[in-house]
């Protein structure tokens, strides 16, 4: 039997044979803007220069235009948040509209692409 046992909230557990990242999500995440997988420890993205947890897409929108990146409105993807860097870069940072679905992977794409700015943490760091 190869797979991942998971626990529901009644303590019945299941077995997943072919896990995927769906199998694992949760209606609700338990602390929005973090990982939803049960076991998965929740993540933060700070901003490193003023040690700022960022808690909202307003507070991540004033930090990346501080450092240059503008939004994209695309009208072919009205459910993502898009910003670029310049009219000549290639690089592009997408994020679901909701703050609430903005996972770890978005964190560290940001962080991938603004190394010395950001910084992905446990939330008791």
């Amino acid at each position: 039997m190869s797979g991942v046992w998971i626990f529901d909230k009644n303590g019945v557990t299941r077995l997943v044979t072919n896990p995927t990242r769906e199998s694992f999500e949760q209606k609700e995440p338990p602390y929005p803007g973090t990982a939803t997988a049960p076991g998965a420890r929740p993540r933060v993205l700070v901003y490193l220069p003023a040690n700022q947890v960022i808690r909202s897409y307003t507070e991540l929108e004033q930090r990346l235009a501080e450092l240059g990146w503008t939004r994209f409105y695309n009208s072919n993807q009205p459910n993502l948040l898009q910003f670029h860097k310049s009219a000549n870069s290639a690089h592009l940072i997408s994020l679901p509209k909701n703050f609430d679905s903005f996972k770890s992977f978005h964190m560290y794409d940001i962080v991938v692409k603004n190394r010395s700015f950001f910084e992905v943490r446990d939330p008791a760091s």
